[in-house]
Parts: structure tokens; C-alpha cells; sequence
């Protein structure tokens, strides 16, 4: 039983008083630690640390080393930042046959787009199949599941033929349109993504939407204005990793689009390097680090959202 005196009726708990000059005189006469223990406990990591640090940061320390190289080839940018020129994102910016502009908001509109079209579908599915009872309902659930099991490079002609077809009678939807490649990347938007949202959906508790039935909302209703705000974290996760695998997505892409106009900077930024010689690795090394701007800055401001989402609906 405690035998803290009991604080009187209007008065303030006080803070606790601060140690004495004894108090911190032992804490000083504390026996340090042996350099031996301290590495065997606790140095270790701080060597792993830095070495992951270090091989981590490396690669783009020297890409963006290569990019600011006026040399003109890579193994002049083998001394980081021993010459820095602006002169490559000059020539990545000012080259008529490579309107790198373009490429960049032709990458912009797709990963946006299809970003928040996956969204908007996976949330859809996850709500349903977490909200609501329906004959094969847990049949779609591991038909989703399946059907991801399967890479989208073995779908890449089946996909082709489709929007060849398509193009027929909606040319605004065939080859050689970012409209058609949106929605070829629209129509993965399911599978992995609705599984994670639906582990997360199941995190709400089904009380919210019986109490919103009872006030006379419906689905639609519950789920816009109450489902969507408590399931933040996740719906950012989504966006994320669709936004940073549409922008990075190469073989259909390259399948679909031919136009120089209509390309997306996956495919622009590998014809520096495969249909020239190397003196255009720098210019496409400027090119990446202008790619990987978005990305980043997305990634920095969504990243508060990144641990809960994909950890809160792997728990029940």
C-alpha cells in the first residue's frame, strides 16, 4: 500500500525536486565502461550503421556527382565533385530531339493519375469486402491475390494486342496514348493494394458505421465522409507506391509508346544510353536526378503515414 500523503483539496502537485550535488556526484563515480565491452555491446552497431549509411548514400552521391562532371563520361566523375557544371541540365533541357519537358509531365500526369485512380478503386474494393457479406466474397479475396502472383511481363503481348484492338475503335485509348496506358496501369490496380487496404479497414470498428446507419446514412455516405479520414495512413501508402511504380515502369510503357512526344522518362531517359555512345551518361545522370525529385519530395511528405499504414492492418 502507498504511503504518499494524500494532496490537499485546492492544491497543486509539486514537481519533483531536482538531485542533490551527492546524487550528482555518484552518478559522475559511475565506473565507465572498457573500450572492449563498449564495442562488444554497443560499437558494433554504430560501425553497421555507418556502413549501411555509407553504401546506401554512395550511389547517388555519384550520381549526382556525374551529372555536375562537364567531362562527359562517368570515368571522369570517379573524383566526386572534383569539376561542378551546370552544363549537362542545359543540354538535357535544350535538346529538340529529346523533349526531356515533356517526358517529365507526360511521367507527372500518369503517375498521378493512375496513383489516385488505384486509390479510389482499392478503396473501394477493401470497404466492400470488409464492410459487406456477399456470396464469393472470400473467393475474390484469394482470386486477387493469385492473379498478383503472375508478373506483368507475361502479359505484355496480351496487352498490346488488347490496345491495338482497342485503338481501332477508340483511337484516343490504343498505341501510343498516355490515356491507354493509364488505364492498362488502372486495371492492376487491384490485388495487393485492396489486401492491404482491407487488413487496415478491418482496424475500424464496425460500431462507427452502425451508429452513422442509425443517423440514416448509407454506404456511400459512411463511407466518403467517415471511412476515407480514418484510413488515412494507408490510402497514403497506396498512393506512394503507385505513384513511385508508375513513374519507374519500363516494359509496358515501352510496349505501348512510340511517339518521342508521348513518352514517359523510364523510356526517354534509357535512349541517352542505349542508342548513343557513353559520352551521354552524364546528361542521363542529370536526367535521373531530376526524376528522383518527385519521388522524393513525396515520399518526405507522406512519410509520417508510411509505418502506420503498413503496420497498423497486419494487426487484428
Amino acid at each position: 500500500m502507498s504511503t504518499t500523503p494524500p494532496i490537499p483539496v485546492g492544491a497543486t502537485a509539486q514537481p519533483p525536486a531536482a538531485p542533490s550535488d551527492a546524487e550528482r556526484i555518484a552518478r559522475l563515480r559511475q565506473p565507465r565502461m572498457r573500450p572492449g565491452r563498449w564495442i562488444a555491446e554497443i560499437g558494433w552497431r554504430h560501425v553497421v550503421g555507418l556502413a549501411v549509411v555509407v553504401f546506401a548514400t554512395f550511389p547517388l552521391i555519384y550520381v549526382l556527382s556525374a551529372s555536375l562532371n562537364p567531362g562527359g563520361t562517368l570515368t571522369g566523375s570517379n573524383a566526386l565533385f572534383r569539376e561542378i557544371s551546370i552544363a549537362n541540365y542545359v543540354d538535357l533541357l535544350s535538346d529538340p530531339r529529346r523533349p526531356y519537358a515533356r517526358w517529365f509531365l507526360n511521367t507527372m500526369v500518369v503517375g498521378v493519375v493512375t496513383s489516385v485512380g488505384t486509390v479510389f478503386l482499392g478503396a473501394l474494393a477493401a470497404y466492400a469486402f470488409s464492410r459487406m457479406r456477399f456470396t464469393g466474397r472470400r473467393i475474390g479475396l484469394l482470386s486477387l491475390l493469385l492473379v498478383q502472383m503472375f508478373p506483368q511481363l507475361l502479359a505484355v503481348v496480351a496487352i498490346y494486342l488488347l490496345m491495338q484492338g482497342v485503338g481501332e475503335v477508340f483511337p484516343l485509348l490504343g498505341l501510343d496514348s498516355l490515356a491507354g496506358l493509364i488505364l492498362v496501369y488502372l486495371g492492376g490496380a487491384l490485388g495487393v493494394n485492396t489486401y492491404l487496404m482491407y487488413g487496415f479497414f478491418n482496424t475500424v470498428p464496425a460500431s462507427i458505421d452502425e451508429a452513422a446507419k442509425i443517423d440514416g446514412a448509407g454506404h456511400a455516405r459512411i463511407f466518403f465522409t467517415i471511412i476515407l479520414r480514418l484510413v488515412a495512413p494507408i490510402l497514403a501508402v497506396i498512393g506512394l507506391l503507385s505513384f513511385v511504380g508508375t513513374t519507374s515502369e519500363f516494359v509496358i510503357s515501352s510496349a505501348l509508346l512510340t511517339s518521342p512526344e508521348n513518352l514517359t522518362l523510364a523510356i526517354g531517359l534509357f535512349r541517352y544510353v542505349s542508342e548513343e555512345t557513353s559520352t551521354n551518361y552524364p546528361v542521363f545522370a542529370a536526367g535521373a536526378v531530376l526524376a528522383a525529385i518527385p519521388v522524393v519530395a513525396l515520399f518526405l511528405y507522406l512519410q509520417r503515414y508510411i509505418v502506420a499504414g503498413l503496420t497498423a492492418g497486419s494487426v487484428k
